[in-house]
């Protein structure tokens, strides 16, 4: 490895270092609480060598948004294969809980922190592969061509975001009760699968009896 190579190398290093350093901080204190010295003394730089990154807090929230977001998408296109629009939506939502247990900083980021909302061009909006709100449009839209929904279900954003909402409270809850014994709490993923079985159930076309 040479030279510029190494010097390439040292500055991805960097700034990953940085981005888990904020994201950290914007999740466990709030993003208008954190600032850019603080970020840097959680890592042990000047906050010189943080500005030589990011121009500011915004530029760094904008790329830790761009990148979280991002993965969430990615996350869900191996479910794109799947030839029941149900069961995509099924899979999915474990999915997106999934998400939210194994990478839980990202997810109090993402959508358990109040911050300043990032440009839509910026975030792809509209793009199924890129943007995870699309994916989970795309499913219910295939639901209702295929009438796999209650016929008087036709607006998608309110199936969406009633789906959206469920697996959300599953996996913020679990997020947020930060190991509380006063509640004997199931297994998350059980309590995962009961709640998107159960919002399905509600939605589909036809239940069994």
């Amino acid at each position: 490895m040479g030279p510029k190579e190494r010097r390439e190398r040292e500055r991805e290093e960097i700034r990953g270092k940085i981005l888990d350093a904020a994201r950290e901080l914007f999740a466990s204190e709030g993003y208008e609480a954190v600032t850019m010295r603080r970020i840097a003394d959680r890592i042990e730089y000047s906050a010189t060598a943080i500005y030589f990154h990011f121009k500011d807090k915004e530029a760094l929230l904008k790329e830790l948004c761009e990148h979280d977001f991002a993965q969430l998408a990615h996350q869900f296109t191996a479910m794109d294969a799947l030839p029941d629009p149900l069961e995509k939506l099924r899979v999915t939502g474990l999915a997106y809980v999934q998400f939210g247990l194994q990478s839980p900083n990202h997810y109090r980021l993402m959508f358990m922190t109040p911050h300043p909302p990032i440009a839509d061009t910026e975030l792809r909006k509209g793009n199924p592969e890129e943007d995870a709100y699309a994916f989970l449009k795309e499913i219910v839209t295939q639901c209702i061509a295929q009438g796999k929904l209650r016929p008087e279900l036709t607006d998608v954003d309110l199936v969406a975001q009633t789906m959206w909402a469920g697996v959300h409270g599953v996996i913020s809850l679990d997020i947020a009760k930060c190991n509380d014994d006063w509640v004997d709490w199931r297994p998350l993923m059980e309590r995962a699968e009961f709640m998107t079985a159960t919002l399905i159930e509600g939605i589909r076309a036809e239940s069994p009896p």
